[in-house]
């Protein structure tokens, strides 16, 4: 136990030390202003396919894991984006920009993870790029297709029940199913960020412990932070006004961020520990070479 206690204690000073609480601030910002141009879009690639209301059940599907009194201001002005008429579907200026924009956040996790595990980037940033560009064209598609599931399941049970009328009760567990989906959504954009956004790859059983952190405690905080904003809601509109919305939402973002980045701290250390360890058990296992030459000398 104190072992454990230890690792905990050496990935938070490296987590002070490799200025984690600036990268949360930087992930955080870069999360909520690439928010919007993500759904948008989201949006044109659900237009392309000829649904632009599968965009509606992927933002709620987004937001499904926020706090409500975080994600409710934030999905009204979503309603409006994704509600604004636009022509030209996918290959619009305002698209693509959105697409481009909407990768810089991937660009901010990977420069989390790389100063968690220390890690130097080698590649050419247009390849980096590139790789955030695929990511979020391939986020967006499967976003998109789980919505269509969502959107699915109450048709399907509709069907269904007009055979077996027993079937009509399952709309109670659609709720759960969106809450597992985003659930699954969470866990494993994070365990792919692990694995792909570092500069060197990292193994999987090495990222879980991390992971499993960032997980928990996300949804930890998101209940903590929404009981508090239940409470004290008055006090972040008092100071801020007409930007609380932003700023709640730029605060549960920032420690969202935080907890990413330590998570990755949290992986490193373990990893470093490992590595002693085995470093340790091979001294210890090594003939001395002192002895070897004396017995060589007699």
């Amino acid at each position: 136990m104190r072992a454990r206690l230890r690792i905990v204690w050496q990935a938070a000073e490296k987590f002070a030390a490799d200025d984690g609480w600036a990268i949360a601030s930087y992930i955080g910002l870069t999360l909520l202003t690439s928010l919007f141009p993500f759904l948008i879009f989201v949006a044109a690639v659900a237009g392309f396919f000829g649904s632009y209301d599968l965009a509606h059940e992927a933002a709620n599907l987004i937001f499904a894991e926020w706090p409500e009194v975080v994600a409710r201001p934030i999905a009204e002005e979503v309603e409006r984006v994704l509600t604004t008429p636009r022509s030209g579907g996918l290959l619009t200026f305002g698209a693509v920009f959105s697409f481009y924009f909407a990768s810089s956040a991937i660009e901010a996790l990977r420069v989390g993870l790389n100063r968690a595990y220390g890690l130097v980037e080698p590649r050419p940033w247009w390849m980096l790029r590139l790789q955030s560009l695929g990511l979020v064209l391939i986020g967006s598609i499967a976003l998109l297709a789980l919505a269509f599931l969502v959107v699915l399941g109450p048709l399907i049970v509709d069907t269904l029940a007009a055979f077996f009328p027993s079937v009509a009760q399952a709309h109670s567990l659609l709720t759960f199913l969106r809450i597992v989906i985003a659930g699954l959504m969470l866990a494993s954009s994070l365990m792919l960020a692990h694995l792909i956004l570092p500069a060197h790859r990292v193994g999987f059983l090495d990222i879980l412990p991390g992971v499993l952190v960032t997980f928990v405690a996300s949804i930890a905080f998101g209940e903590l932070f929404g009981a508090y904003l239940s409470e004290y809601l008055r006090n972040y509109i008092s100071t801020y006004a007409g930007l609380a919305s932003v700023m709640i939402a730029l605060v549960y973002l920032y420690w969202v961020a935080l907890l990413f980045v330590f998570g990755g701290e949290l992986n490193a250390a373990i990893i470093r520990a490992r590595q002693q360890r085995a470093d340790e058990k091979a001294q210890k296992g090594a003939p001395d070479p002192t002895a070897e030459r004396q017995a060589d000398v007699s």
